[in-house]
């Protein structure tokens, strides 16, 4: 049975901000459609049967199973070879991080990692999204805008909170400030990497640079191997980090 808090902080609490897609924008899933199947990690047991309940009744998505810790999120990751992962940052044995890194590194073919956290402000977070995973969202989030974000980073793509990570890394130093220096991003990768930041997808960064998809695509491409990110979602922590977008920007 689902405690009152657990369900209200997962199905109706206020959402921070709008999400944002990284890439060529929310999926949708219908009737007809493959579900994704998804994997829920976290140490407490409400909040994960609350989660499985609530997602499982949510169209295009099929919960196919659970892990109380880092150590049992790999292992049933192994075994389910779920399409995600929905994973808490906090857990006994191996946290969030350790396992998003293990799942990332052992297999051509890794499950995409969703971190989900209570604090916006959680510094794990950034170093979840560096060891590759492709987004993060808040437990008090409404429960579809959470099943929107698995079903958008099952297609390849990448979600982010804006709001929450602009606080979120303007309260850390600026430890990563050469690294853009270092990367010899031209003017025009640059400009790309602002409007990644903003949430813009490949298509609406070529409306807005007024060049073909091919070259967005093409500098997107050099952004990510110049940073050494392993996603979209790592470039732009990057960007926030280096101080090449400041809390604020709006494009």
């Amino acid at each position: 049975m689902i405690g009152p808090d657990v369900s209200e902080a997962v199905a109706t609490g206020p959402a921070a901000s709008s999400v944002v897609t990284t890439g060529a924008g929310p999926a949708t899933a219908g009737p007809a459609a493959t579900p994704v199947t998804l994997l829920i990690a976290d140490d407490d047991e409400v909040t994960r049967s609350g989660l499985r309940m609530l997602l499982a009744a949510r169209s295009g998505i099929a919960v196919v199973g659970e892990a109380a810790d880092g150590v049992e999120a790999v292992e049933q990751a192994r075994r389910l070879r779920p399409d995600v992962v929905l994973m808490d940052v906090r857990m006994p044995r191996l946290n969030g991080i350790e396992a998003t890194r293990q799942l990332l590194a052992e297999s051509a073919e890794p499950p995409k990692v969703v971190v989900i956290t209570t604090f916006e402000n959680d510094g794990y977070v950034t170093a979840a999204l560096s060891a590759g995973a492709s987004g993060f969202v808040l437990k008090r989030l409404p429960v579809q805008q959470i099943a929107e974000a698995v079903r958008v980073v099952a297609t390849g793509e990448a979600i982010l909170f804006p709001a929450a990570l602009r606080r979120m890394v303007a309260a850390r130093p600026l430890g990563s400030a050469e690294a853009l220096p270092k990367a010899a991003l031209t003017g025009r990768e640059e400009e790309v990497l602002r409007l990644m930041a903003t949430g813009l997808s490949n298509p609406e960064i070529a409306e807005s640079l007024t060049v073909s998809l091919e070259t967005v695509k093409t500098h997107v491409g050099n952004v990510l191997t110049k940073l050494g990110a392993q996603n979209r979602t790592h470039a732009v922590v990057i960007a926030y980090e280096s101080g090449l977008v400041v809390p604020g920007f709006a494009g």
